[in-house]
């Protein structure tokens, strides 16, 4: 059972208004669920609208941030949210990680593929333990990754056993699910 959940997701709104509003559903719906939110502690673009959500529907939120995104006025400070503040980036991934039972990335860019893959990495060197890691594939956005991550196991780079290890689902019931399973 998950009780705490890192999502790792865009600090940006994007382009596309179906995936910021498909953040904050995440969001409420981990609240429904009971499950903690341990995420990057923004208060912008799809990462801030997964915690606006949790914390609308009266869940509860860890934000871990680095020292310098809060000199800059970055972190959400809002009644309900648990801000952890650290003083790397590295020492954020790791105090995520550390608090939550799983992983799941929403769309973002280069800061959110590079959070993904480093925890995908620690678990695949046994340095995450049994912790899980997942895409929630809204909209197709993950296709072209997973079509390369394919690519990457045809040409012998990657074990076909992590790539069958990682929890790719459209719905964040399916993808909660496949993340308990594992």
């Amino acid at each position: 059972m998950i009780s705490s959940l890192a999502v790792f997701a865009s600090s940006r709104d994007g382009h596309e208004p179906a995936l910021l509003d498909a953040a904050r559903d995440v969001g409420a719906a981990l609240a429904a669920r009971g499950v903690t939110l341990v995420y990057g502690g923004g208060g912008r673009g799809l990462m801030g609208a997964v915690a606006h959500g949790t914390l609308e529907a009266g869940g509860e939120v860890v934000g871990v941030i680095p020292r310098f995104m809060v000199e800059r006025e970055w972190a959400l400070r809002a009644p309900g949210v648990q801000l952890c503040v650290v003083d790397t980036m590295h020492e954020r991934k790791a105090e995520m990680a550390r608090l939550a039972d799983a992983s799941l990335t929403l769309p973002g860019g280069l800061g959110t593929l590079e959070e993904f893959f480093e925890l995908w990495t620690w678990r695949t060197l046994d340095l995450y333990g049994d912790k899980p890691v997942g895409l929630l594939d809204v909209g197709g956005f993950w296709a072209p990754l997973r079509a390369m991550l394919v690519r990457m196991v045809d040409a012998g780079f990657v074990g076909p056993d992590t790539l069958d290890d990682l929890v790719v689902a459209a719905t964040l019931d399916d993808a909660l699910d496949g993340l308990a399973r594992r």
